[in-house]
């Protein structure tokens, strides 16, 4: 590794934390050492890291843990924007999520986590017209995670799944940045149309649990969809919508809702 490569290394903070991290559990749970030195510390750097924990994971008898982590690093390799988007999400995860204590918990155990980045590389095949193999992580990410995403869904920076479970995004569904969505909420379709036919969510949107988006329609920037919720329609920025069909309620209640995670509507006009 040259010098340079060495100094760029060590100028991730992300990375460093990790390992300072993996360090302290290795010494405060020895029955984890060896998984966190495989995972963690035997490597160089981020990058590899990852390839390796998502490898290990998503690999099987259909397809081993080698043959997916060269795919995997081909991937990281060929677009370093994937590894930049990846430590924005576990970022996100860190500072939105009041029961993660550390990047390393995020980075190792969190489903919602390690779907978005298995997606990440999904979508980096998709792109390549490597579909099949594109169509086979999604199949394994639902097996595994019980999370569903297209390969052909875009999704931005930033992204939290908190708990994950349910999550289902159609091919033509678009995520910007910084965008919050909890379990068991659905990006889909109407019906049979064929063509542009997803939601598009904006950036800084707060997607609560449960929650169903369906159509080529847009949820726009900093606003929150409430728990439970069914949209039908078009969502101008900067609101709250909840209800079955959703309608707008009132402001989205702050600057940063993905952020804020407040999930509480006060200025509902019912009592429960």
């Amino acid at each position: 590794m040259s010098i340079v490569a060495e100094k760029l290394e060590f100028c991730d903070p992300i990375w460093l934390a990790l390992r300072d991290q993996a360090n302290d559990l290795a010494k405060a749970e020895p029955a984890l050492a060896s998984f966190v030195h495989a995972t963690i510390l035997k490597h160089r750097k981020f990058e590899d890291a990852l390839s390796y924990h998502l490898a290990k994971k998503i690999g099987g008898e259909d397809l081993s843990p080698m043959l997916a982590r060269e795919i995997f690093d081909e991937a990281l390799e060929a677009s370093p924007a994937i590894g930049d988007a990846v430590r924005a999400d576990l970022s996100a995860v860190f500072e939105r999520d009041p029961a993660c204590r550390r990047y390393l918990d995020a980075f190792l155990f969190y489903k919602g986590f390690l779907a978005i980045q298995a997606h990440r590389i999904a979508h980096w095949l998709w792109t390549e017209d490597r579909t099949p193999m594109a169509l086979f992580l999604q199949s394994r990410v639902s097996e595994l995670f019980a999370i569903d995403i297209h390969p052909a869904a875009r999704f931005g920076r930033g992204i939290m799944m908190d708990h994950a479970t349910g999550i289902v995004v159609g091919e033509t569904a678009v995520v910007d940045d910084d965008v919050s969505m909890l379990h068991g909420v659905n990006l889909g379709g109407t019906g049979k149309e064929i063509g542009d036919r997803h939601p598009k969510i904006r950036r800084g949107v707060l997607l609560g649990a449960g929650s169903t988006i369906l159509g080529n329609i847009e949820i726009g920037e900093y606003s929150r969809v409430g728990a439970g919720s069914v949209v039908l329609k078009s969502v101008p920025a900067n609101c709250t919508v909840a209800g079955v069909p959703a309608k707008i309620i009132g402001c989205a209640g702050c600057e940063r809702p993905s952020q804020s995670m407040n999930q509480i509507i006060e200025d509902a006009n019912f009592e429960i």
